[in-house]
């Protein structure tokens, strides 16, 4: 499924997609990336209104330029060693990180925003972009070794965390109800997004 669904978003201008990265350009801006997660209520003249996991609700201006993407539903066996991979992990209480979720990315965005750095999903969670070192094994529960800049990181991945990847959508499927999550940033004008992933086919987007 996931090599079938990759060619079509390199079509579609998917390999210039900086989801889940510092990005170069939101370094450039200095301006703090902002993550909007929750259900849209209406979309009119590029203004997304979200009702956000916290409760309040939010009008998005969308970008010129912005970018849209949903995602797929994947399965552990589908990570590959030589993958780029973004997993978003929680310290576990007996040691280790435990992941919340895992994004496979396309061939095109290896080495996009690279490292591990906090992530806001969970309290003390993180985000890691790497490239995964060995399989995910069964010894000792599943886990997934990833490698970036020099380091290695061991993720445990527990029963039922969603693994995905990137797949095609349009301005239509931005319908009242559909679960989003949107990389943003506040401006003096408001908040203004840049990318949004749509949850589709009864996948919403895990990050």
């Amino acid at each position: 499924m996931i090599r079938k669904v990759l060619p079509a978003l390199v079509a579609m201008g998917f390999a210039a997609f900086p989801l889940l990265t510092r990005t170069a350009q939101a370094e450039d801006q200095k301006a703090p990336q902002l993550h909007i997660r929750g259900t849209i209520e209406t979309f009119s003249a590029s203004v997304l209104k979200v009702k956000t996991r916290e409760g309040a609700t939010v009008d998005v201006a969308l970008v010129d330029g912005w970018k849209i993407s949903a995602v797929a539903r994947a399965q552990v066996t589908d990570i590959k060693p030589g993958d780029f991979v973004g997993i978003a992990s929680q310290p576990k209480a007996e040691g280790g990180d435990g992941a919340l979720e895992v994004l496979i990315f396309p061939p095109e965005l290896r080495g996009a925003g690279e490292g591990s750095y906090g992530w806001d999903l969970k309290p003390n969670s993180s985000m890691t972009n790497a490239t995964v070192a060995d399989a995910v094994k069964d010894i000792q529960g599943r886990t997934v070794t990833v490698s970036y800049q020099g380091k290695e990181k061991k993720i445990a991945i527990p029963n039922g965390t969603p693994v995905v990847t990137l797949a095609a959508a349009t301005k239509d499927d931005l319908a009242s109800g559909a679960v989003v999550f949107i990389v943003a940033e506040k401006a003096a004008s408001g908040v203004l997004g840049h990318q949004v992933v749509v949850g589709k086919d009864g996948v919403v987007p895990p990050m």
